[in-house]
């Protein structure tokens, strides 16, 4: 059972690196930001000093204003030194971006889970101009907004192509349990599930730091989301099993190094944040299913706040998570509506 007498969370660094700047957070790792185009603004971004080169974590996503940065980010804070290998934590576009980029212009190595070049490979090259049907039978399940699904339907379908380089074959395998040598430290790999399958974190075991991409961010929770790809999947199992796992390796002074959001200690802390958050959230829709709902209609006990239209895509995926997972612990039934709507009830 974790405790909750934890030291709580710090931030020893209150400003982020500006674009085109980097911060040495300790000896040989260096912190940039890189913009996004969403409500989530940035993304970290981590290069450690390997002597001959650098090895990046993760590299934001694919656009030529981004290849500028990254250009004057290798002539400046880089030093001129080579990028000689890519590690991606997940495949998500954010984080997996530019790595094709780095292989393919720059000679880079790329090093991520299978799983996540499985995953990147194929959504870069599976490029829809229409929607396919089962994507559209997944947002009627869910029980879209009738005028949001008439948008979406009218326009053209995000691709992963739109904001991800290219990814050639051939990439380095990062296993659960494995150690790997990066900016003369020794790391522990553990893998994270359900914000991303096989997601990479990094453990040194030569001082305090943790790589962690987007499986211990501070102060927001990660998107826990259900696809077409993979409708019945139970993200938030995935995730409260991950975060039980990885609970066992925090410690108080781990100097956490996150995708989003600034670095920051108290891992401890937060790891009990993580998983109570969602205990909470899954008593909330509990409650609230005791009438027939959608997913649609779960998202004031789920996010206790006003969603709106930007926010809308992720707030309905993760509410269809939640509620699979409530399936499967057998807490909830659910039957068709007319209109292919899933309506789900408390049993």
């Amino acid at each position: 059972m974790l405790k909750r007498n934890h030291a709580p969370l710090r931030y020893p660094h209150d400003t982020a690196p500006g674009t085109g700047e980097a911060i040495e957070i300790a000896e040989g790792v260096l912190w940039m930001r890189l913009p996004l185009p969403m409500a989530l603004d940035h993304v970290n971004i981590f290069a450690l000093d390997d002597g001959d080169g650098w090895t990046v974590v993760d590299t934001g996503w694919s656009s030529a204003p981004i290849r500028a940065i990254w250009r004057d980010l290798m002539a400046g804070p880089l030093g001129g030194k080579p990028v000689n290998r890519v590690i991606v934590t997940h495949h998500h576009p954010d984080h997996v971006g530019l790595a094709g980029w780095f292989q393919s212009e720059h000679g880079a190595e790329l090093a991520t889970s299978r799983t996540t070049w499985l995953y990147a490979r194929m959504l870069t090259l599976d490029v829809q101009e229409t929607w396919p049907e089962e994507t559209l039978a997944f947002y009627r399940a869910a029980g879209m907004d009738p005028l949001i699904y008439e948008s979406r339907v009218a326009d053209r379908p995000f691709n992963f192509s739109d904001c991800v380089y290219p990814i050639p074959l051939g990439f380095t395998r990062l296993v659960e349990g494995d150690t790997i040598r990066i900016g003369g430290r020794d790391w522990d790999i553990h893998m994270g599930n359900g914000h991303a399958a096989e997601h990479a974190t990094f453990w040194s075991r030569d001082d305090n730091l943790v790589l962690c991409g987007d499986q211990l961010l501070p102060s927001i929770s990660p998107n826990l989301g259900v696809y077409p790809t993979e409708p019945a999947a139970d993200p938030v199992g995935d995730w409260l099993e991950s975060c039980e796992r990885l609970a066992a390796f925090a410690r108080e002074d781990h100097f956490v190094l996150p995708g989003h959001k600034l670095p920051y200690t108290g891992l401890p802390a937060r790891m009990v944040q993580l998983i109570q958050n969602h205990h909470g959230a899954l008593e909330r829709l509990l409650e609230h299913l005791s009438e027939p709902r959608t997913a649609h209609d779960c998202f004031k006990p789920l996010f206790k706040r006003e969603i709106g239209l930007t926010e809308y895509g992720l707030a309905l995926v993760e509410s269809v998570g939640h509620l699979n997972h409530l399936l499967n612990e057998r807490l909830v039934t659910r039957e068709r509506r007319e209109d292919g709507a899933w309506l789900w009830r408390r049993l």
